[in-house]
């Protein structure tokens, strides 16, 4: 009589925004404990997931490296983007899937927490439906980033927006505008247009840019002191000054 093979499952695991200390008990059970690990990078490069998790996998560890086919090189508007990485998270779900079908487990890394702005998304769409899916949240790189300043992202009654440095630069600026905390994301190239809008709005002296958090290389600077920032890993910060006691 043949046995049915249980399935595996597909673990998207948040390793929170740069150390490894700073992993969740359940993230650090899965990723030393797990036998295929998965994680996203761009091509020649070992992936910033890949390096937060060093040392800490399996002796016999099977990894496997999802390369993006396109990362700056083609505008975000022109089509043959989504149609690059449409078919590369295909193929990515086709892998991880056969896995779990055959009743491995698969641990994919992600930076920060699997459900903000991460990769992973993209798979655990194309996964949900076929295979067992679980996510594992963890510390998004900018709660590590506001920590890195020494002060509170928000007080009382503050509103706290999340924006893209990719957002049109007059949306920017309402969206700068229109809060009281402020935490602004995949800024690389966009720092000039970033910069323009913080000030056009009027809020550039109390702009802050953290680069790296929780990680060796982490620096914190005023904004009026940047001339340049890492592609990945920056992050700005305008803090709340709201109701306190």
């Amino acid at each position: 009589m043949n046995v049915p093979i249980k399935l595996g499952t597909i673990h998207g695991v948040g390793l929170g925004p740069g150390a490894q200390d700073l992993l969740s008990v359940r993230a650090d059970r899965l990723v030393r404990g797990t036998r295929h690990v998965a994680y996203f990078r761009k091509a020649g490069r070992p992936g910033q997931a890949r390096r937060i998790a060093e040392g800490m996998l399996r002796d016999d560890v099977v990894e496997i490296a999802m390369e993006y086919p396109v990362t700056t090189e083609i505008p975000l508007a022109d089509p043959r983007y989504n149609a690059s990485l449409s078919a590369f998270y295909a193929e990515c779900t086709e892998r991880l899937s056969a896995l779990a079908l055959a009743g491995e487990d698969v641990v994919v890394l992600c930076e920060g927490d699997p459900f903000f702005y991460g990769s992973f998304m993209h798979l655990h769409s194309r996964l949900m439906d076929r295979v067992p899916v679980h996510v594992v949240p963890g510390i998004t790189g900018m709660t590590g980033a506001w920590t890195a300043t020494g002060m509170p992202i928000t007080w009382g009654d503050d509103v706290l927006t999340v924006a893209m440095a990719t957002l049109p630069e007059d949306e920017l600026i309402r969206r700068i505008r229109d809060t009281d905390s402020l935490v602004v994301m995949k800024i690389g190239r966009n720092l000039p247009k970033l910069r323009r809008a913080v000030a056009a709005a009027g809020r550039e002296k109390a702009a802050w840019l953290v680069e790296y958090a929780a990680m060796p290389e982490q620096r914190v600077i005023p904004l009026t002191e940047a001339t340049e920032v890492t592609p990945y890993f920056s992050i700005l910060l305008i803090h709340g000054q709201g109701r306190r006691p």
